[in-house]
């Protein structure tokens, strides 16, 4: 029987799977056949993602990872392409959030941002190409934001990390193309996770949030983790096999 699955023998290794987002998508790659190496701070959030993918028959690894240490991603990289026999696949979603109106905004916030959200790409991308390139070929796909293409009040410093990030994948992916290394980016909207809690307090708390969600976004509510977690299998999997530096805006219809 034709095995159905869209990743069976592929190689990932990813940031960010501690909870929320990276999980559901951690989870829905091993469903499909991948075999995952894990980069987290968070070790004892991502090794209940590890215990949710072994429980159902899948593998998958942890390798403590502070993602704006270089040492740190360099040995993340080298650490996956040793145990998984090499990477198919990258999918760099670390984030970090902080909101507050310009004047009020700290700089060691803003470079707090920037440390973690676009640094921990490019640094991603700088030590995990050279093992797609040995194994012909490859995808990267990171993780930015609707606020890096639709701002709003507090989110200053966030939309312009993470529309950094944008720029970076359109640019990397015009970089490696010739070596058969598509590279995009998704950007989530609203959705339901405790990610997004410093935007909820600044809009006033959940009620606050709720109802401004349920008037912005077209289709009425948040997003779930599962919900970008398809489209992250969809920008990893053959399924978008000629697309590369595009931005997939997942976000109920606001962009």
């Amino acid at each position: 029987m034709t095995d159905l699955r869209q990743l069976v023998g592929k190689r990932v290794v990813m940031t960010g799977a501690a909870g929320n987002i990276g999980r559901a998508t951690a989870i829905l790659l091993a469903q499909h056949g991948a075999r995952i190496a894990i980069g987290d701070l968070d070790v004892s959030g991502a090794e209940e993602t590890v215990r949710l993918i072994e429980a159902e028959g899948g593998e998958a690894f942890v390798v403590k990872t502070d993602v704006s240490s270089e040492e740190a991603v360099a040995n993340l990289t080298a650490t996956a392409a040793e145990r998984l026999g090499g990477i198919d696949i990258a999918f760099f979603n670390a984030g970090l959030q902080r909101s507050g109106r310009v004047t009020d905004f700290e700089a060691q916030d803003w470079d707090a941002l920037f440390t973690v959200n676009p640094r921990h790409c490019f640094l991603g991308a700088k030590h995990v190409v050279p093992y797609l390139k040995q194994s012909g070929g490859g995808v990267i796909a990171l993780t930015a934001s609707l606020a890096a293409v639709k701002g709003g009040p507090g989110m200053t410093a966030y939309s312009a990390s993470k529309g950094a990030i944008v720029g970076f994948g359109r640019a990397l992916a015009a970089e490696l193309a010739p070596d058969q290394i598509r590279v995009n980016t998704i950007c989530p909207g609203w959705i339901d996770t405790p990610f997004n809690q410093p935007a909820i307090s600044f809009m006033g708390g959940r009620e606050a949030q709720e109802k401004a969600v349920s008037e912005i976004v077209p289709l009425g509510r948040q997003g779930s983790s599962e919900e970008i977690a398809s489209s992250v299998l969809y920008l990893v999997s053959d399924a978008s096999s000629y697309m590369t530096g595009q931005v997939l805006i997942v976000d109920g219809g606001v962009a």
